[in-house]
C-alpha cells in the first residue's frame, strides 16, 4: 500500500526517482550511479557498487542535464566530480554489458548469427528478438522482419555484435524465446535511449 492507500503495481520490479526528470520509474529504465572514494561520479551498469545510489533515466538528455544543472551533488548532498566523459562511459559500460549477455546467449545456443541461420530461426517461430547491424544496408535488413509478438533491436553496430558472437562483423542475428532474452532486450534498451 502506498501513502493514499493505493495497492502499487510493481510488477516490472523495485521502481526508483530519476534525478532528471522526477519521475518514479521501474530501475530497469534507469542508470545507477554512486560517488567513488574520491568524491567522482562513477557508473554503476551492473548495480553493484557500494554505496547509495542515485538513478538517472537511460536517456540522453536526461543525463546532460542531471550533468548540467549539477544535479548529481544535490543527490549525494556533497560536492562531487563528474567526468567529462560521463556519457561516454556510460554508453562505452552498456555496450560491454549487451554484448556479453549476447555472447553468453550464443554460448548457450540461444543466439545465432548469419542471414540465412537466422531467416532459418524465424520460419520455425524459434526467435524472439531479431537484432540488426545499425549501419548494415537497408536492402539486406529489410528481407528479414521481426518476430509475431517478438523483439527488434537495431542500434548496435556491426563491429560491437561481431564482437557479441566472435567474428569480425555481424549484420542479422536472433535471440530464442528462452535463456537470457529478457535481459538482453532491457539493457538494449537502456543503450538506446543514449543513442536515439
Amino acid at each position: 500500500m502506498s501513502r493514499g492507500g493505493q495497492a502499487k503495481d510493481r510488477s516490472d520490479g523495485p521502481e526508483r526517482k530519476c534525478i532528471a526528470t522526477g519521475e518514479v520509474q521501474p530501475k530497469n529504465g534507469l542508470i545507477r550511479f554512486v560517488v567513488g572514494p574520491e568524491s567522482q561520479i562513477v557508473p554503476d551498469v551492473l548495480e553493484k557498487l557500494p554505496g547509495r545510489g542515485i538513478w538517472v533515466s537511460a536517456d540522453r538528455e536526461a543525463l546532460d542535464k542531471a550533468v548540467a544543472k549539477k544535479l548529481f551533488a544535490r543527490a549525494a548532498k556533497a560536492p562531487v566530480t563528474v567526468p567529462a566523459d560521463l556519457v561516454a562511459q556510460v554508453e562505452t559500460q552498456l555496450v560491454a554489458r549487451v554484448t556479453g549477455l549476447l555472447a553468453l546467449a550464443r554460448k548457450s545456443g540461444d543466439a545465432v548469427a548469419g542471414y540465412e541461420r537466422v531467416k532459418d530461426w524465424l520460419g520455425k517461430d524459434e526467435a524472439d528478438v531479431l537484432i540488426q547491424a545499425s549501419d548494415g544496408s537497408g536492402r539486406g535488413k529489410s528481407k528479414l522482419s521481426t518476430p509475431y509478438g517478438g523483439k527488434f533491436i537495431g542500434w548496435l553496430t556491426a563491429d560491437e555484435l561481431g564482437l557479441a558472437f566472435g567474428r569480425e562483423t555481424v549484420i542479422h542475428a536472433a535471440l530464442g524465446t528462452g535463456g537470457l532474452g529478457k535481459r538482453v532486450v532491457e539493457e538494449a534498451a537502456r543503450l538506446k535511449g543514449l543513442r536515439a
